[in-house]
């Protein structure tokens, strides 16, 4: 597949971040208003557990072209996450529910959904030939490709979203806004469980991994004119924002996401306490709090899940989550026949939240320990398979400055990813 490598870069000022004006410039050169008289607009946006100035993009786009285009509606690329109520969409957008009735009235607000089909169009199916290629020889099957067929109704797609190291794809971004963000079941539940098997150590903080080719190998059958504003965030605001091809935004806001978003360490940690933000408000979300930090946990160690608001498992996927449990990869591929007809995307979740692990002769062998200190009970920590504590009794202050000792504490876990400068033994 030919990707246009070209993108516009905003330009950072002397603290190095993207400030407001050079927002406003970029646009100039990115969005020429003479070519939107008239066209259709769809709005690619993430949902609230993502940190990006969404709210910025999104009123300085409508500033800049509101007035020539046709129509300009915003998607919530939810994946397979919860509907965002009309409040929360505008909370998103930083804008207030007085502002969305009196400004941004014209403005459509959709809900990607994923498990209707009605919702849904058919775009083709990737033979089992591509997909073995692109899978390195992993997989062998026809997956069929199925996009929100509200899509189709715009003239240009723009997707506003931010770049961060991922679990399943390697960095998130680009074309992950319409696969799995606005994508059908089947694509979505082929390359989570994908990402599952060669396991999150082997995929997170890499660029060009087989799940990112199965992204932007979909992404080149949306018939759509698609543009991308790449953000790359850290701390108080942007230190990158890219402008181009979903392609091409994203592989520049991958290289910088890689430099501002991976903290090396000399050596794993046997007790990591990972809080969870007030974002992540159900484990499907907050198991990026092990993620990110599974490639620095030792072998025989106990990673905390320290999250005081988080009482749900998964709105959506809660049930089978409770039926199967947390376990490796290894006990779902061992017994296929007992799990294969499960969604597929719900067992990479169960295997990377779990961690890495093997399963031999009917007993299962954890790499380390995940514990959750939440408001999710005990009773249903032990029956989901995972270890519990009571949130009351730890001291977040109690485990920093403790590094030398083999203790990690990090105040704002999901985002950030910690890696070993020696291979994880």
């Amino acid at each position: 597949m030919n990707i246009e490598k070209k993108a516009l870069a905003a330009v950072v000022d002397s603290t190095g971040l993207v400030t407001d004006s050079a927002v406003q410039s970029l646009l100039v050169e990115a969005l020429p208003v003479g070519e939107y008289q008239g066209r259709r607009i769809l709005l690619i946006i993430p949902d609230s557990t993502r940190t990006a100035p969404i709210g910025l993009l999104f009123k300085s786009i409508l500033d800049r072209i509101g007035s020539a285009v046709a129509k300009l509606d915003i998607l919530v690329a939810l994946g397979t996450h919860p509907a965002m109520s009309e409040e929360a969409i505008c909370e998103r957008l930083e804008i207030s529910l007085t502002e969305r009735r009196s400004r941004y009235g014209k403005v459509g607000f959709f809900n990607h959904e994923w498990d209707n089909p009605a919702a849904l169009h058919t775009l083709g199916t990737l033979p089992a030939a591509d997909i073995e290629k692109l899978s390195d020889g992993r997989f062998s099957m026809d997956v069929a490709v199925t996009v929100n067929r509200r899509v189709l109704d715009y003239d240009e797609l723009v997707i506003l979203g931010p770049v961060f190291p991922h679990e399943v794809v390697g960095f998130s971004g680009g074309n992950k806004y319409l696969f799995p963000g606005v994508s059908g079941p089947e694509i979505l539940n082929f390359f989570h469980w994908l990402g599952a098997v060669i396991t999150n150590v082997g995929i997170i903080g890499n660029k060009w991994t087989p799940v990112r080719r199965v992204v932007d190998r979909a992404g080149a059958m949306v018939p759509v004119r698609k543009r991308c504003f790449a953000m790359v965030v850290k701390g108080p605001g942007m230190v990158g924002l890219f402008f181009g091809t979903p392609e091409s935004a994203w592989d520049h806001a991958a290289d910088l996401s890689a430099a501002n978003h991976i903290e090396w360490k000399d050596r794993p940690f046997h007790t990591i306490l990972s809080c969870a933000p007030p974002m992540y408000d159900e484990l499907w979300v907050g198991g990026k709090c092990m993620y990110k930090l599974e490639p620095v946990l030792a072998a025989g160690g106990e990673l905390i899940i320290y999250a005081p608001h988080l009482r749900e498992i998964s709105v959506t996927h809660g049930a089978v989550i409770r039926q199967i449990g947390y376990h490796c990869c290894e006990y779902f591929s061992k017994q296929w026949d007992r799990f294969k007809d499960l969604p597929w995307g719900v067992l990479a979740h169960s295997a990377h939240v779990f961690g890495a692990g093997t399963y031999d002769n009917g007993i299962e062998y954890p790499r380390a320990r995940v514990t959750l200190a939440t408001g999710i009970p005990e009773r249903v920590c032990r029956e989901i398979n995972l270890g519990f504590r009571d949130w009351r009794s730890i001291r977040p202050e109690d485990y920093a400055g403790r590094e030398a000792e083999g203790v990690l504490l990090v105040p704002k876990a999901g985002e950030t990813l910690f890696k070993l400068a020696a291979a994880l033994g």
